[in-house]
């Protein structure tokens, strides 16, 4: 009897669970499947990435694999994120307020400190107000996603930084590039969108500093076309905030731009040694962005540790103007050396000096080689930039020493030659 029951029941249908289950099974191996195939590609272009731990190390040295090397590769370009005013001012920040707000800016995570540091930051870039985001990124996607819609038309640099390019496309608006810094055909696009009579806002937005080549957008030459064309500027100052313009206050001020059709997008992760990102605005932009910004409504408020950092670069900042300029000079030094040695640097004239190699396995190769003799600078590939287009990316710091950066050059140099990039 037992036997019988027990043939009855692998009789029976599938359960709902057990159906669910084999469907979940096949789902699975689907998706592992296909990320199989992609990883595969990926490593077959050459443009696979890993997570590289690294021990911190004395400034701007770092430790890997207990060998210390020369950082070439960070953002922190004015060196404030080891500042020690900096970190007393973060510890004294969790002693008074914790480590997190614990709730996004419009129930309870605004404090004393980030009321502070918006006033300060809209001070420091000669703007009505600023309003700060959780990231660069949120900044750039939750402004353009903020003003542009269906009915509206973007037309951006070629070169964009991915979160420009995200923002874009989440708004829903056309978007159009131009190629990279050409004002000629930027300015054929406002006068087709004229002769059309498009009726909705138009918009054109940029890197200042473009990440990836170190050069500069014509930001005159645009701005101009935007007032001629009553198209609205969305500038991302992220490279250039602290390291250009008078005091550091960025291009955008460098060239007297600043009015209430030009919005800038800045970041507090790069110069200012800390994390998060603020946009300069008017009164009014920031009253809308704080009703509509998705971005920043959604996200839990920056912690007070990293508002304090903030707040006490910009102090540093202001105190030592020259900081800047000083990270212009080490870089001009570093850029002229590669040049001297016959290294192609594109068009760069910051303190983001690629040296092109075009083919990603040899950018890889020289990255290693380059740690190997004492310096961390890593390979840039696709589809970070275009096909054909790898390279090495130096980042300089103002906290590099002469002697840090003749030491670089020098192993460069040894690197080069040995791999046939120059004689």
């Amino acid at each position: 009897m037992l036997l019988t029951s027990r043939a009855k029941i692998k009789e029976q249908p599938c359960s709902k669970n057990n159906l669910s289950r084999k469907t979940s099974i096949i789902v699975t191996l689907t998706v592992q499947a296909f990320v199989q195939r992609r990883l595969k590609a990926i490593r077959h272009r050459h443009i696979f990435r890993q997570l590289t731990p690294l021990d911190h190390g004395t400034p701007p040295w770092i430790t890997r694999d207990q060998r210390s090397l020369l950082n070439l590769s960070s953002n922190n370009y004015l060196g404030l994120a080891d500042h020690p005013r900096l970190k007393e001012a973060a510890i004294e920040a969790i002693r008074i307020y914790g480590c997190g707000t614990g709730s996004s800016r419009l129930i309870v995570g605004t404090t004393v400190l980030h009321e502070q540091l918006e006033q300060r930051l809209a001070a420091f870039k000669g703007s009505e107000q600023a309003l700060l985001f959780g990231s660069g990124y949120h900044a750039n996607m939750g402004v353009i996603a903020s003003l542009a819609g269906p009915r509206d038309v973007i037309l951006g640099d070629e070169l964009n930084h991915a979160s420009i390019i995200d923002g874009c496309h989440l708004s829903g608006a056309d978007y159009k590039t131009y190629p990279h810094l050409d004002t000629n055909v930027l300015a054929q696009q406002l006068e087709t969108l004229e002769q059309e009579k498009h009726q909705g806002l138009r918009l054109v937005v940029t890197d200042s500093v473009f990440s990836m080549d170190g050069d500069v957008a014509p930001l005159e030459e645009i701005a101009a076309l935007c007032e001629q064309y009553d198209a609205l500027l969305i500038v991302d100052e992220a490279h250039a905030t602290g390291c250009l313009g008078p005091g550091g206050r960025g291009l955008i001020a460098e060239h007297g731009l600043v009015t209430a059709n030009i919005v800038t997008i800045n970041t507090l992760s790069k110069a200012f040694g800390s994390i998060g990102a603020f946009v300069s605005a008017s009164t009014l932009l920031k009253e809308y962005l704080v009703n509509v910004a998705r971005h920043f409504i959604f996200t839990t408020a920056l912690p007070p540790a990293d508002i304090a950092a903030g707040l006490a670069a910009l102090d540093i900042l202001e105190e030592n103007p020259e900081l800047p300029q000083r990270l212009q000079n080490k870089a001009t030094t570093f850029r002229t050396g590669l040049q001297e040695l016959g290294f192609q640097t594109l068009a760069s004239e910051t303190h983001i000096i690629p040296l092109l190699v075009k083919d990603s396995t040899i950018a890889l190769q020289m990255a290693s080689e380059l740690r190997e003799h004492g310096v961390y600078a890593v390979a840039i590939r696709p589809p970070t930039v275009p096909m054909g287009a790898a390279r090495v990316r130096f980042s300089i710091m103002a906290s590099h020493t002469e002697e840090d950066l003749a030491f670089a050059l020098d192993v460069i140099k040894n690197v080069g030659k040995k791999m046939g990039i120059i004689k």
